[in-house]
């Protein structure tokens, strides 16, 4: 049986009204999500000891994510990740967009969904949003009708489904861009956690960060996983991938062919905190909060510095529309965006 709680938590500068949303399921886990960007604002679990502790990074308040911060907690689109020189051709239609990074846009533009308002309704085990994402917006051809159910379950897991339809042919790539720090929020560096990622392929990228088309062995490189590894056991190697990102910055092939399937593993052997990842995207991020650098204050006022989070987003290939070799992130009218991310909570 799963508790849900809501309270108003402040306003738009248009004066609508911003709701906070609290989930429990009775066995020590708890969300907070809010219908200001599908935002997770809080996400509780036990650690060895029993002893809660929130796990990702955020702020106490509204106003932390009406100002400028790096996507904590956001439910991320139209287009998550990166789009080439901010334009992508459709059906003989050269469509532009915001360059919001670089000569890049990055994750919906100016005013993606991680800064709008979502309806939002209660679940019997969640919570629902919803979102209509108008033709023209950002740059984006097409109406699309977007829900995203946050469900929590008796197993300790929070999963993400993510359902959108369209009535102009479009492009679409969901993700929530939570960012994890198992031995809790705000304690410092995450170099010391274990990851596993299930993958044996990455996207390269150039300076840019943008994928060169390659699908590359990780076998022989610092960016494989494949068998537990602490995440700074190789991310300072002089190797120009890490350069480019000043880090882990990039997308893993994952081949699960759009069932739900074992993405990645992270585990804390302090608190002894695991969260194991499963997914039917076909491809995720991993991110190692190569550009937090302290000057963002989040909850408590502990400031967020170098590699203090890092982030697992299940997603498409960053810039799909204009690689005809990555999975299509094409949506036309009577088709049906599905997919799902578990996110399981357990200790060692």
């Amino acid at each position: 049986m799963i508790d849900i709680e809501h309270e108003r938590w402040g306003e738009l500068s248009s004066g609508k009204p911003i709701e906070l949303y609290r989930l429990r399921n009775g066995n020590g886990l708890e969300a907070q999500i809010t219908n200001y960007g599908g935002r997770l604002v809080s996400l509780k679990t036990p650690d060895r000891a029993g002893k809660l502790g929130d796990l990702v990074l955020g702020f106490d308040n509204l106003a932390g994510y009406l100002a400028k911060n790096p996507y904590f907690g956001a439910l991320v689109g139209r287009y998550a990740n990166r789009i080439a020189h901010g334009e992508f051709s459709l059906n003989g239609t050269r469509y532009r967009l915001a360059r919001n990074n670089g000569e890049n846009a990055l994750h919906g533009g100016i005013i993606g969904f991680d800064k709008v308002r979502w309806d939002a309704s209660e679940i019997e085990d969640g919570l629902e949003l919803r979102y209509l994402s108008r033709d023209g917006e950002e740059g984006y051809p097409g109406n699309l009708q977007v829900r995203a159910r946050y469900r929590l379950s008796s197993r300790n897991e929070l999963a993400i489904e993510y359902e959108a339809e369209t009535d102009r042919d479009t492009v679409l790539n969901l993700t929530n861009h939570s960012y994890f720090d198992l031995s809790g929020e705000g304690a410092g560096s995450i170099v010391d956690h274990e990851v596993t990622i299930h993958a044996d392929r990455f996207t390269p990228v150039n300076a840019h960060l943008i994928p060169t088309g390659e699908l590359k062995p990780v076998e022989g490189t610092p960016f494989d996983f494949r068998k537990p590894t602490r995440i700074g056991a190789r991310i300072d190697e002089k190797d120009e991938q890490l350069a480019y990102a000043i880090g882990y910055d990039h997308n893993y092939v994952l081949d699960g062919n759009g069932t739900l399937t074992p993405a990645a593993r992270a585990v804390d052997h302090g608190s002894g905190r695991v969260l194991e990842v499963a997914t039917t995207q076909p491809g995720m991020q991993f991110y190692t909060g190569n550009h937090l650098d302290g000057s963002v204050v989040g909850k408590h006022g502990r400031p967020y510095v170098f590699r203090s989070g890092f982030c697992f987003e299940t997603q498409h290939f960053p810039d799909s529309p204009n690689q005809p070799n990555f999975p299509s992130t094409v949506l036309r009218p009577g088709e049906k965006f599905r997919s799902v991310t578990v996110f399981r909570f357990s200790t060692v």
